[in-house]
């Protein structure tokens, strides 16, 4: 773990990245990472579709009775909106809560995995659930709050601040990955720095990387998003590499 005035320091006086290379070592990476990314997200799927079945469900059976008889009645849905009692939307908050935690510990140990694949060194699929130890438990879901209400205030002030917030939001879960000791507050003081420091690059590689997701999900009918996803997760991981580093160029613990 390093030293957050360290790593400030080295934020400040970070020289300008290449654009091209880490592009390109985001692709290579990619080769060699994409089954864990692929198993990443499907972990993900896994534990987000019931929620999704309970919320969406009721509504697509409420549609397609409707549309039977020929047309659609507005009275109908707010029937079925009065049907969800406080207690149940108390519940089901929870549970996305839950979802959101359980996606974010994924991503950080996913982290970790690429770095380790980075410097050849072996990873086991069962490295996915690092963080979902119970010591790292607090500060994953304080991490996950601080993302949720950043977002919150951010969309709120006109969108626009959400456009900037989305990079160093982005570098949120790395910095806890290679930091977990670290205070949420200087987690958040890292990232809002280092995204801050080197944001149009980072925004430049997100938007490139994004469109290319989205184009090949396209192509593939939604099944390629499974597999090709966890590619933009990679040229925020160079840019940490390339910007903060690791104290030690040897892999991380990830069996501790």
């Amino acid at each position: 773990m390093n030293d957050v005035t360290h790593i400030l320091e080295k934020i400040k006086s970070a020289k300008a990245l290449d654009f091209g290379d880490i592009f390109n070592k985001s692709i290579e990476l990619y080769k060699k990472s994409w089954l864990y990314g692929f198993l990443f997200q499907i972990f993900v799927l896994i534990v987000t579709m019931p929620f999704i079945i309970v919320l969406y469900v009721p509504f697509l059976m409420a549609i397609i009775a409707e549309s039977e008889k020929g047309n659609v009645n507005p009275d109908v849905f707010e029937t079925l909106f009065a049907g969800f009692t406080g207690l149940y939307l108390v519940f089901f908050i929870l549970g996305i809560l839950a979802a959101t935690v359980f996606q974010l510990a994924l991503q950080a140990a996913f982290f970790r995995m690429i770095k380790n694949i980075d410097y050849g060194m072996e990873v086991k699929v069962n490295d996915l659930f690092y963080f979902l130890k119970g010591r790292f438990f607090g500060s994953v879901t304080w991490l996950t709050l601080a993302i949720i209400g950043i977002s919150i205030v951010a969309a709120l002030l006109c969108y626009l601040p959400l456009i900037y917030a989305i990079i160093p939001l982005s570098f949120f879960t790395i910095v806890f990955a290679f930091n977990s000791e670290m205070s949420i507050g200087d987690i958040v003081k890292v990232s809002f720095n280092l995204g801050t420091k080197k944001w149009f690059i980072s925004f430049g590689l997100f938007f490139v990387t994004y469109l290319i997701v989205v184009f090949l999900t396209l192509l593939t009918c939604g099944i390629g998003s499974l597999f090709l996803s966890p590619f933009i997760y990679l040229p925020f991981y160079f840019v940490y590499k390339q910007v903060v580093g690791f104290e030690e160029n040897n892999p991380v613990d990830l069996v501790e």
